[in-house]
């Protein structure tokens, strides 16, 4: 089964649309799954840029929250990181780290927290730590910063992050941020008990579908992106993965979406490129 549409970085559209690559649809996709959303808590990489974009479309009231210590975030440009200045002009309320996490975060008031992971499982475990061995490792990654925070505290946990068997694994090398831990009911009675806010993962998006989560905490693949077919998907994910009865394929970006991202949000392609 497959889509038409893009195939590649440097793909085309659908008939009548304008071209696109696969980054741009992934980013298009993930912004498009914040509509209604009210607090999002937004992480560094390509969470950055699916946030803003969502902000100038789909979810125009969305509160951003950063890291950092801002609340109620309207860049007007792209920030480059979570201290970048530009998150600071026009913020609702601007605090230390400690008073966001504390009287924010911990309290329940984040409706989404946006992620990126280097490796994932089938039931949202995060990995942005090390690649192999802790003690010896093959790669070391920026580590959680605030990840496992958000992936506790927040009522949903968006994830956005490209898709290959080498981020789509079995088993994670370590785990960062959890997720459904050893399925829905496990990890239902570890938040329990630990005063967990949060009910965990909710959408992964990648840059060849869309992923929720079924009632064993599991991921499902729902839709496909243009172009992809569902053996695409299977060589990439390192378990055998469940498909949705009704998978559809995910509509391709706007001229307008991809103006926004194009024009104001990654002129320098820094996320796209």
């Amino acid at each position: 089964m497959s889509a038409q549409g893009a195939t590649g970085d440097g793909a085309t559209g659908e008939a009548g649309t304008a071209p696109f690559t696969k980054t741009e649809m992934m980013i298009v996709a993930a912004a498009r799954e914040l509509a209604g959303q009210r607090v999002c808590f937004v992480g560094v990489g390509l969470p950055n840029i699916a946030v803003n974009l969502a902000k100038r479309t789909v979810a125009p009231e969305l509160e951003l929250v950063y890291e950092a210590g801002v609340f109620g975030a309207r860049p007007a440009r792209l920030p480059l990181s979570i201290g970048d200045p530009t998150i600071v002009t026009g913020a609702t309320a601007v605090t230390s780290m400690f008073e966001l996490f504390a009287f924010y975060l911990q309290r329940g008031l984040i409706d989404v927290g946006f992620l990126g992971a280097a490796q994932i499982d089938r039931f949202g475990n995060i990995n942005t730590t090390v690649i192999g061995d802790y003690a010896r490792p093959r790669t070391r990654l920026p580590g959680s910063g605030g990840a496992c925070e958000i992936a506790i505290n927040a009522r949903q946990v968006f994830v956005i992050m490209r898709q290959t068997a080498r981020s789509f694994v079995e088993r994670i090398d370590f785990r960062t941020s959890p997720g459904n831990l050893g399925g829905a009911e496990h990890a239902e009675r570890i938040r329990r008990e630990g005063g967990s806010l949060g009910r965990g993962p909710t959408v992964v998006v990648t840059d060849l579908g869309v992923w929720h989560f079924d009632a064993t905490g599991e991921m499902r693949l729902d839709a496909v992106h243009p172009g992809v077919a569902v053996d695409d998907i299977g060589e990439t994910v390192g378990w055998e993965p469940k498909v949705a009865d009704d998978l559809r394929t995910t509509p391709p970006p706007s001229a307008e979406e991809l103006r926004l991202i194009r024009e104001e949000l990654d002129p320098g392609a820094i996320y796209t490129g």
